[in-house]
């Protein structure tokens, strides 16, 4: 496996019961990134992230996580992955006791950071765990994922349930602990609240990826702009707006437009599946 590759997926199929996600799934992530992994609501988005932290098993093609099998979920690949649900139980315990019973699964783990962190997002690490807020309980866990140090921190709407500061708060938060040797995915239907974080983007769409790339690759080569009537068919995309349409057009040496926003993006490329 490449030593800049922290995952490789190979024509992974996987159904559930008679109703087909994924065939032939392929893509790869590269460590020092945080990934956005976008996709309408049944792409497979939550699928994905728990084949990825070997949560469920491909029933088909090769799926590797930092040159392992996920499926085989050893302790050595476990205590380099953290998992953040959209939905999840705190058990009915203080996070002192928490911490001791699954800080050992995590060699690197760095209390001192924890402590950080949960000062920042404001927690009372006396109050019981499942008392807390779901807000509160996604900056506890987020707090732990990031002091865990591990390699592989996957993130299923992790704004979910969080208040405009505490957004606000997790972006800072999360790019502070990124380094060149952490990947991150975030799958999130939160594209503005995402859109200054994650780059490169996956997109899922009909069971495959149809994007995997940086934003600069769509961002250089195309802009937007505003025209009062209706272009017809002769553009690579419009959208009706306020005071007219919104049409894509290739980036011309020294032209100006309009900056294509992630939202947008999605859009087009769902839309032309994938293809400009």
């Amino acid at each position: 496996m490449d030593h800049y590759r922290v995952a490789e997926v190979d024509g992974l199929s996987f159904s559930y019961k008679h109703t087909p996600l994924f065939k032939d799934l392929s893509f790869s992530l590269e460590r020092g990134n945080i990934y956005g992994l976008l996709g309408k609501n049944g792409a497979g988005k939550s699928t994905l992230l728990k084949l990825l932290g070997g949560q469920l098993f491909a029933q088909g093609g090769t799926l590797s996580v930092m040159g392992e099998n996920p499926q085989r979920r050893t302790p050595s690949l476990l205590g380099e992955i953290f998992y953040l649900s959209e939905e999840f139980p705190l058990p009915r315990m203080k996070s002192q006791q928490y911490l001791a019973m699954l800080t050992p699964f995590y060699g690197r783990f760095d209390h001192e950071r924890f402590a950080q962190y949960a000062a920042e997002f404001d927690l009372d690490l006396l109050q019981r765990l499942d008392q807390m807020s779901l807000g509160q309980k996604k900056k506890y866990l987020l707090a732990f994922g990031l002091a865990s140090n591990c390699r592989l921190l996957i993130m299923d709407e992790p704004t979910n349930g969080l208040d405009i500061p505490s957004k606000r708060q997790f972006r800072q938060i999360v790019a502070s602990a990124m380094s060149e040797e952490r990947t991150f995915v975030i799958s999130t239907h939160q594209v503005r609240d995402m859109e200054a974080l994650i780059d490169p983007i996956i997109i899922l769409d009909q069971g495959r990826v149809i994007f995997n790339e940086g934003l600069d690759t769509l961002t250089d080569a195309y802009v937007m702009d505003l025209v009062s009537v209706d272009p017809g068919d002769d553009v690579l995309y419009k959208e009706k707006v306020l005071g007219g349409w919104m049409v894509l057009r290739s980036r011309a040496q020294g032209q100006s437009g309009q900056s294509l926003d992630l939202e947008t993006i999605f859009n087009i490329l769902v839309e032309k599946g994938g293809r400009l």
